[in-house]
């Protein structure tokens, strides 16, 4: 999944920067799992819900919301959303 996010942010913004390289590994929590799967099935047959894009064009919707959106991401990184919380709903 982490490659098919790379492949699209690489093929969106055009930046060949964007490779594998960017992976980073890191050691497992104790206990974590390997895999996780949803299996869909009950809420199909309970609800009638059927996803309204498959998973890549998802993706791209994801990452072109963002990559519109550098101002609120910058003042996300930066934290600035947090003294906007702390003034707005601490205490409550």
């Amino acid at each position: 999944m982490v490659r098919k996010l790379i492949d699209s942010l690489r093929r969106i913004t055009g930046d060949e920067a964007i490779d594998d390289g960017l992976i980073k590994h890191i050691t497992d929590r104790l206990g974590h799992d390997r895999r996780y799967a949803i299996d869909a099935t009950r809420i199909r047959h309970e609800l009638s819900w059927r996803p309204e894009v498959d998973f890549e064009s998802g993706i791209e919707q994801t990452i072109r919301w963002y990559l519109e959106r550098s101002d609120w991401v910058d003042r996300v990184i930066s934290g600035e959303y947090q003294r906007f919380y702390d003034q707005n709903y601490s205490g409550r």
